[in-house]
């Protein structure tokens, strides 16, 4: 049954948006991200086709703003008062998010690029670099407790835990096993940062 939109009160800018990204990630978990349409979002959402594609003119813009909307925010970042207590619980959330609908974003907004430059570019462009930031905030309050020195922050270091729980998580599939959080930590992230 179609939802005829024109009679469902007017929602507008933040309670829309949200409404919407719900919508995508509901799509997500329940059908894919090889069967999500702009169609049933905005069915799900009670909302316009029109309203949609205002904001988002393609389903990868739209996903990705609903995936990078449902992320936890740079305040979010944990700060346990030790440098593996906050990779672990910052690595255990990443490993939970993407055996979720953001993985499932990630691996068909992955495997569309593969074969579709514009979308590829879309990807690249819109990509928030998020993850480096959060990690980031736990390496400065690391050096700030005297665990780590500044200069063995880097950009790369900053990206490898991450990095490898994507690797397994695109080849292996979710859900992630927590002692591959607990070994990445302890055998990678712990180690370069200290030495």
């Amino acid at each position: 049954m179609v939802t005829d939109h024109r009679k469902l009160p007017r929602r507008r800018g933040e309670e829309l948006a949200a409404a919407i990204y719900r919508a995508t990630l509901d799509e997500l978990a329940e059908s894919g991200y090889a069967k999500l349409t702009m169609e049933r979002v905005a069915e799900r959402a009670r909302a316009s086709k029109a309203s949609l594609y205002r904001r988002w003119p393609t389903r990868v813009a739209l996903v990705m703003a609903a995936v990078y909307h449902s992320l936890p925010s740079l305040s979010e970042v944990p700060d346990t008062g030790s440098l593996r207590e906050d990779l672990l619980t910052m690595l255990r959330r990443t490993a939970e998010i993407l055996g979720g609908p953001a993985g499932e974003a990630m691996r068909g907004l992955l495997a569309e690029a593969l074969g579709d430059e514009t979308v590829a570019r879309t990807f690249r462009e819109n990509s928030q670099g998020a993850g480096r930031r959060m990690m980031a905030e736990i390496a400065r309050r690391a050096v700030e407790r005297g665990e780590i020195r500044a200069e063995s922050v880097t950009p790369l270091r900053l990206d490898t835990g991450q990095a490898l729980l994507r690797q397994h998580f695109l080849f292996q599939g979710p859900p992630i096993p927590d002692r591959l959080v607990v070994d990445i930590v302890d055998e990678v992230l712990v180690p370069l940062l200290t030495r």
